[in-house]
């Protein structure tokens, strides 16, 4: 039973070491095809989808703590 954790340590040590490794790798060879056009693109989707998210999320608790009575006046 001693050695079942040493195994088990060491496979998810070199396990994680490869696949690190790789990730690593893919993202420095994604780095040589950059589009800058996508990025920029993308990066506003992100944002336009997080401002509605954010604006969604507020107006559902505006309109729950209303619903509970709460006084959410200025």
């Amino acid at each position: 039973m001693d050695w079942v954790p040493i195994v088990f340590v060491t496979f998810k040590v070199v396990a994680l070491g490869v696949a690190m490794f790789y990730a690593i790798k893919w993202h420095y060879d994604q780095e040589k095809k950059v589009d800058r056009r996508a990025i920029l693109m993308a990066v506003g989707k992100m944002g336009a989808v997080f401002l509605l998210a954010v604006l969604g999320v507020g107006m559902i608790a505006f309109v729950l703590g209303r619903m509970l009575g709460l006084d959410l006046g200025f």
